[in-house]
């Protein structure tokens, strides 16, 4: 009967093998290195009960494009907090590609949004704290927080606030650019409802220039020349008026006592018609 090949070196030399290949970035040869493990049952017993091995088993399925064998790997074995962040980005990371291709186009925002909520990251590689785009809560809080005092952080607080958050200052950078454009795209979005909502109720008033107030009429000069020729001016006119008054009850007196005498009748002259 054949013989399965045992393991001739022990689960931590083969996961330090393991860390060291996955630290490199060689891919290929960390996939060519996990083929050569031996498939006996006591081995690959030994070799799934070891973190680093299972996660460089996920990282070589998921760039050979086997997402089955990932997901696998991921939602079966439970993993350590230090493994959370690199394996969150390979589930999602698979999700949204298979969702591209399916679509046969490229994901936006919402559609990234819409595969997390449809494929949520498993319990085995998640410490169950709620997460919005990839970001913890108490990070959003704290990001929120330094947001309301300074929308446009400098270099220095994005260094001081990724030590904070446990981010990079790009991720906080990225974080702070698209909350500031989400900001301005609800206040477009918002300017429209106002004016309908201002129309439901008819026109707004135009405001009227003020009338301006009629000025009194403006006093005669105080000089003192200008102001004795009028004041003699008025004196004159009101005494013609008496002078004029006077006189004509005098004529009218006079012609009340002038009796009444008729007329003598005009001579007849002589004419051809009389005897």
């Amino acid at each position: 009967m054949f013989q399965l090949p045992s393991l001739n070196f022990s689960p931590q030399q083969v996961a330090g093998v393991c860390e060291t290949l996955e630290e490199s970035g060689d891919i290929e040869r960390l996939g060519r290195f996990l083929w050569s493990l031996p498939v006996a049952p006591a081995a690959c017993e030994a070799l799934n009960k070891n973190e680093s091995v299972l996660r460089a088993r996920a990282i070589v399925s998921f760039h050979t494009g086997n997402y089955r064998e990932l997901y696998h790997i991921l939602e079966n074995h439970k993993f350590t907090k230090g493994s959370h962040a690199k394996l969150q980005a390979l589930w999602l990371e698979a999700h949204y590609q298979e969702a591209e291709k399916l679509r046969g186009r490229p994901l936006g925002p919402v559609d990234k949004y819409r595969v997390r909520k449809k494929f949520p990251l498993p319990r085995t590689i998640w410490d169950g704290e709620q997460k919005t785009h990839c970001f913890k809560e108490r990070t959003r809080h704290l990001l929120r927080e330094w947001y309301l005092q300074d929308p446009y952080p400098n270099p220095s607080k994005k260094r001081e606030l990724a030590q904070a958050t446990g981010l990079t200052p790009t991720q906080v950078g990225n974080w702070f650019k698209n909350r500031r454009q989400r900001d301005r795209a609800a206040a477009a979005k918002n300017r429209p409802r106002r004016r309908a909502q201002g129309s439901r109720w008819g026109p707004l008033p135009v405001p009227q220039p003020a009338c301006p107030a009629k000025r009194p009429p403006l006093p005669f000069p105080s000089h003192p020349a200008t102001a004795n020729v009028t004041s003699d001016t008025t004196a004159k006119t009101k005494q013609g008026e008496r002078d004029r008054a006077k006189h004509s009850a005098c004529l009218q007196t006079t012609l009340a006592r002038v009796p009444t005498r008729s007329l003598p009748r005009a001579a007849k002259l002589p004419g051809r018609h009389d005897p």
